[in-house]
This record gives structure tokens, C-alpha cells and sequence, in this order.
């Protein structure tokens, strides 16, 4: 089955599957990643921020917009561990990041899709838990914070481990075809860098307070294809790919630089100086500017201008620091760590709206047709409206009291992690919803 993205519409024809992200912006500009054929079809999940990259749904099967502990729950299963990475789903199976640290493990873990039925549990890494920097390390932070992206024949996952970053290649039935360390790591508040796939490569990032690295690796072999040491400061966020500007780009903001790589060599196709140090969330775009945010030292919200001239539109002293934002039609949306949701007009930073929702937020929204849903740290999903007229809230549901990963939602399904406190112990769930 081959799958094409084009603006909203999908087309399906035979042969093997090729995926394109795209989006668009007021200037009716379309783009799209042909970034290379993956056996994946627009109800899987396959990496990070999903299918198109940008955190919004491919297929139109609407999901569920109520559920609790025991509405609309199609099946739950035990996460063994604690892990802060979201769910990756390929056709009948779903697959999660975890450290175990009573057995010194960091595994992947897999589930039957239709019945919840765990298949298979993968050692990736055995001890190598203790850090020589691990005091530094954030309370929030785990050791499997990255999401595991899939190109239809293998997994591809990031653990920090013996104090270093190590990128891994597993087959879908869990054994490891290859692993390849990319730098040694400090750790300052943790590491949770997502792998990002393009063609024959998986491209990962490690930034730490040592000097750290962004590298593509060939995707059935582990072989470093090219690698670009980074500057000596601690930084989260992961690659991301875009079509900008008539050509494919690697996008990366953080170190106090906001950078443009050719994903195939590593060239550097433009940097700037700009965002903040330290940066978690995944950059978007409407193809005429590029929109990054930061945390520390400085709250920071930007426009970047895609054409190569380095120019930044706009800026807004607001803290978007750890939740990914999402773009629609000429608007950004974002879910402020502190429990705001606001609307900004892309083209010139106009805050248009803002609404309190309550708690403190580390998982990224997700936009699914006209409806975005965003989790809180409490386990309560606030579904609103993406529409730059005003904030309507549409629903409301509460699972689980401790959330820090990003849902997958696919194929009218809803996919959570979320922790349970049950007695002392922190009990983690994974759930299928489905009405």
C-alpha cells in the first residue's frame, strides 16, 4: 500500500508506502516531506509527534471525546518500569520505551493492538543505571523519555545508558539488530531526544553540557553516515524534518541557535543565533516561518523566516518549554507548562486568545481534524476547539493522576500512558480508548 499526504487528502495505491508530511498556512503555500518508503498506512503511529510530524492526526476516524477508567476503555495493560515516551503504533502492535530500575533494564515492550495482550518484552540495555552526573538530573525526567519511530521492518529507540546516548535497532518481533553509541553525556536535567527517520537514515541528537552530537545512522546497519558535534550546553529537543523553502531540511533549536541541516550529508543550510538554551519542544511550521520555544535562561516564543535569510518575524517573552505546539491554517496553538492554552496568528505573534485550563502541563497536544487534546501532569485531557475565534472547551476526562507522555491517537483510537499511584508504588498503564 502506498500512502500519500497531500494537504489533507490521502491516496492509496499499491507498492510500498511513502510518507509525506504537510500542512498549510494563510498563504495557501503547501509543503511536504518525501521522506522515504516506510510500511506504514495513515493508522499508525510510527514516531514521534506522528505521521506528519507535526503532531496533528493523519486519518479522519474520529476519536472518542469522553472516557474514564471504565468508559470507552477498549482494554488497559500493566507498563512495567516507568518510562516517559509516547506509544509507537504499527498495524496490530503498539510499542513503549521503559526502565525497569528493580531489574536495571531499559526495554521495549509490546502489545496486541486489538486486545491489549503483551507479545514481547526486549532487554536493550542491562544495568548501567548509575550516572556519574545523575544528581543533576530533573525529578520529572525518566530513563526512557524518547519515543520509538518505526519505519514499518524495524524500531529505532534512544536510551541514555553508562553514561552516554546509545541508539538501538530492533526487529518487530524485539531482537536487537544493531546499536551504536553517538556521544558520551552529561546529564544536566535528563535525556529524552527522539529518533526522527528520513530515507535509508535515522537521524538522532544527543546536546549535553559535555559537547554532544547530531548523527545519522544507516537505518539497517547502524553505520554513522555523518555526524556534526554541537555545542557544550544541555539541551532536549528532537530532529525534526520539514520541506521548507523547495528542499528537505533537518531542524534543530537549542545551544542559543536555531539550525538547518541537509538530513541526507549534515551540510549546514543555514543557522542562526537565536531561541534559548535549553529547549524541549519540537519545532512546526506553516511553511513560511519556522516557530520555536525555550525555557532557560529565558522564556522564548519565535518566527523564524524559512527562506535562508535568518530573519526572525517575531518574538514573545511566553514560556512554551516543554509542550510541542501545533499549527493550523495560519495559527499556532500552544499548552502553556503552566495550564494556559493561547492561540497566536502566525503571520505576526498576535496572542488572539488565551484560555486556563488548570494543572501543569508536560505532554504536547495533539490536533485531530478541528479538535485539539491536551493532557495534564494530573491525567485530565482537555479536548477545545482549534479555531482562532475564541477558546471553546468541547470535553473534559480524567485518567490516571500522573501523565508526562504525549498520547498517540490513530485510527479512531486513543492511545495513553498514564501512572497510578496505587498505595506507595507508581503504577503505570497503558490504554487502548475506543468508543
Amino acid at each position: 500500500m502506498r500512502l500519500f499526504l497531500i494537504v489533507g487528502v490521502v491516496f492509496l495505491s499499491c507498492g510500498s508506502t511513502k510518507v509525506m508530511g504537510q500542512s498549510r498556512g494563510d498563504s495557501g503555500i503547501n509543503y511536504r516531506i518525501d521522506a522515504g518508503d516506510f510500511k506504514i498506512s495513515e493508522q499508525d503511529w510510527p514516531w514521534w509527534r506522528g505521521a506528519l510530524r507535526d503532531g496533528s492526526v493523519a486519518d479522519a476516524r474520529r476519536a472518542p471525546m469522553n472516557w474514564s477508567d471504565t468508559k470507552n476503555v477498549a482494554w488497559k495493560a500493566p507498563v512495567v518500569g516507568r518510562g516517559h515516551g509516547s506509544p509507537t503504533v504499527l498495524g496490530q502492535q503498539v510499542f513503549l520505551a521503559s526502565a525497569d530500575p528493580n531489574r536495571q533494564v531499559q526495554v521495549v515492550l509490546c502489545w496486541d493492538r486489538s486486545n491489549g495482550k503483551q507479545l514481547w518484552e526486549s532487554i536493550v540495555h542491562e544495568g548501567g543505571f548509575k550516572s556519574k552526573s545523575e544528581r543533576g538530573a530533573n525529578q520529572k525526567a525518566s530513563l526512557a523519555s524518547s519515543t520509538i519511530a518505526t519505519d514499518g521492518d524495524r524500531l529505532y529507540i534512544n536510551f541514555f545508558n553508562q553514561d552516554a546516548v546509545y541508539t538501538s535497532a530492533l526487529s518487530l518481533q524485539g531482537e536487537l539488530i544493531w546499536q551504536q553509541k553517538i556521544c558520551d553525556y552529561v546529564v544536566h536535567q535528563g535525556y529524552g531526544s527522539s529518533p526522527a527517520l528520513y530515507q535509508d537514515l535515522v537521524i538522532v541528537s544527543a546536546d549535553n553540557k559535555g559537547g554532544g552530537a547530531i548523527a545519522a545512522l544507516d537505518r539497517e546497519t547502524g553505520r554513522v553516515v555523518w555526524l556534526r558535534e554541537r555545542p557544550a550546553k544541555p539541551n532536549y529537543a528532537s530532529p525534526s524534518i520539514m520541506h521548507l523553502d523547495g528542499k528537505d531540511q533537518l531542524i534543530f533549536s537549542g545551544c542559543d541557535l536555531v539550525t538547518s541541516l541537509n538530513p541526507k550529508t549534515g551540510e549546514v543550510y543555514w543557522e542562526i543565533e537565536g531561541s534559548t538554551t535549553e529547549c524541549v519542544t519540537t519545532s512546526v511550521t506553516d511553511g513560511i516561518h519556522l516557530f520555536t520555544s525555550g525555557g532557560y535562561p529565558k522564556n522564548h516564543l519565535a518566527a523564524v523566516r524559512v527562506d535562508g535569510s535568518g530573519k526572525v518575524a517575531w518574538e514573545r517573552n511566553t514560556r512554551v518549554y516543554v509542550p510541542s505546539m501545533l499549527q493550523r491554517d495560519g495559527f499556532l496553538y500552544a499548552t502553556l507548562d503552566a495550564g494556559v492554552a493561547s492561540c497566536f496568528r502566525c503571520e505576526d505573534g498576535e496572542e488572539l486568545w488565551k484560555a486556563r485550563l488548570g494543572g501543569t502541563f508536560t505532554s504536547s497536544p495533539v490536533l485531530h481534524g478541528d479538535r485539539i487534546y491536551a493532557t495534564n501532569e494530573e491525567g485530565v485531557t482537555f479536548i477545545f476547539l482549534a479555531s482562532p475565534d475564541r477558546f471553546e472547551k468541547l470535553a473534559e476526562n480524567q485518567l490516571g493522576s500522573s501523565v508526562y507522555a504525549t498520547p498517540a491517537i490513530c485510527g479512531g483510537q486513543i492511545f495513553m500512558r498514564v501512572g497510578m499511584q496505587e498505595g506507595e508504588q507508581r503504577q503505570e498503564w497503558l490504554y487502548c480508548i475506543a468508543e
